[in-house]
């Protein structure tokens, strides 16, 4: 039960009949209402403007509505109601509880009776909500671009709302138009989509240094006929943002990412849709924020705002790097002290079984006599002056090609 207070300060009472929940499969959510006070029942739902298109009735007004309000960079909903009589909820109830008892392809059944009540809804309003960029976004992307890190972005909004948030966080250039190249939909018959897809390849390779703009449809169509060409493609570009993106197809980026280029990938997100996202990459990082903590509770690292990763790379990221190499060698080499001892020991005197040395000094040589150098990697001399690597982003490129790594350990370790 819920009660809504109007503007007129009165208290409408609504009993809640069915609740159906939103999902990245179906873009939509919905829930049907009883009025306590005059027993109408309302089926009402709101949903992807992609989706809801095919369930209102014809409005001339909405795909410009929607376009407009997607090229301001707002997320659109569209909200549709349907009333229902007493005797078309019973029929409906009927099937979905028959459906709901399904053993098998529950979902599907589920959604099959739904879809009979989808039909021929009233429209009542378009929605459009401002997802403002937190502080620091813009400097953070330049600053990660020219460590020589390639940034992508993958959402679930319509194309203009990506291209207009992608313009907005800089990685689109906003005076020079060359700068940006989209992939159209793709609406040719299947036999004529290889021959499309190889037109948009052949087209977008004369770009080469531009941003790619692509829908999840599209995207698929292309990986579908021209895989490894459409991949080498979108790693020469600047950057690459994929719009009308679903969790799957998010992870299936990712994964193509790690396979095509055999780099390490990192995964940022701030909500549920990306945690598939986020599972899939080598690194997680999630953004504990105003869609809640689905993401940060799913990733390898979680933070309070996009700017931390400055510092999650470039200080953290980087010493933990120097500091892994540094250990790594040291035990190589502690190995090899005591190895070479024993080996001579043994060729001296005739290869003899004797060992060089008592069990409780190796014991102790793996653990107390060599345990200083181990504790100086975790000091904190090293985080005095973080400007350094903030501020000359390349040495974090230069790291990431191995050229910060020790030569050779300190001769302390021994």
């Amino acid at each position: 039960m819920m009660q809504l207070r109007t503007p007129h300060d009165d208290l409408i009472s609504f009993s809640i009949l069915q609740l159906f929940p939103f999902t990245s499969e179906s873009k939509r959510m919905g829930i049907i209402v009883r009025n306590d006070e005059t027993k109408e029942i309302t089926f009402f739902m709101k949903g992807a403007d992609m989706v809801m298109r095919e369930i209102v009735c014809k409005q001339n007004w909405l795909d410009e509505v929607v376009n407009t309000m997607a090229e301001e960079g707002l997320r659109t909903l569209v909200v549709a109601k349907k009333s229902l009589t007493q005797e078309e909820y019973d029929a409906f109830e009927v099937k979905y509880q028959a459906a709901g008892a399904v053993t098998s392809n529950r979902e599907l059944a589920l959604a099959t009776v739904l879809e009979g009540l989808e039909k021929n809804m009233d429209l009542l309003c378009v929605t459009g909500v401002e997802d403002e960029l937190q502080d620091l976004v813009k400097q953070t992307l330049e600053v990660l671009r020219a460590s020589g890190i390639k940034i992508w972005m993958l959402t679930g909004d319509k194309l203009e709302t990506a291209v207009c948030i992608a313009k907005s966080s800089n990685l689109v250039d906003r005076i020079n138009k060359d700068s940006i190249f989209v992939f159209p939909e793709i609406t040719t018959t299947e036999d004529e989509q290889r021959t499309e897809v190889n037109k948009l390849i052949n087209e977008a390779s004369l770009r080469p240094k531009s941003v790619l703009v692509i829908t999840g449809t599209t995207m698929e169509k292309c990986l579908k006929y021209y895989k490894l060409e459409f991949m080498e493609l979108l790693c020469e570009a600047s950057s690459v943002v994929v719009c009308r993106c679903s969790p799957t197809q998010k992870s299936q980026v990712v994964e193509l990412i790690r396979k095509h280029t055999n780099k390490r990938t990192a995964a940022i997100g701030d909500g549920g849709n990306d945690v598939s996202m986020i599972q899939a990459a080598d690194v997680g990082i999630g953004i504990a924020g105003k869609e809640g903590k689905q993401a940060s509770l799913a990733a390898d690292f979680s933070i309070s705002e996009f700017s931390s990763l400055q510092r999650l790379f470039f200080i953290h990221g980087r010493w933990s790097y120097k500091r892994s190499a540094t250990l790594s060698q040291f035990i190589i080499h502690r190995g090899l002290i005591i190895s070479v001892m024993q080996a001579i020991f043994s060729t001296i005197f005739y290869f003899s079984s004797t060992s060089l040395f008592p069990g409780f000094f190796m014991v102790g040589y793996a653990t107390i006599y060599t345990m200083f150098p181990v504790f100086s990697l975790v000091l904190d001399k090293d985080f005095k002056d973080d400007s350094l690597a903030l501020n000359f982003p390349h040495l974090y490129a230069s790291s990431a090609k191995g050229g910060t790594s020790p030569s050779r350990p300190s001769s302390c370790g021994f």
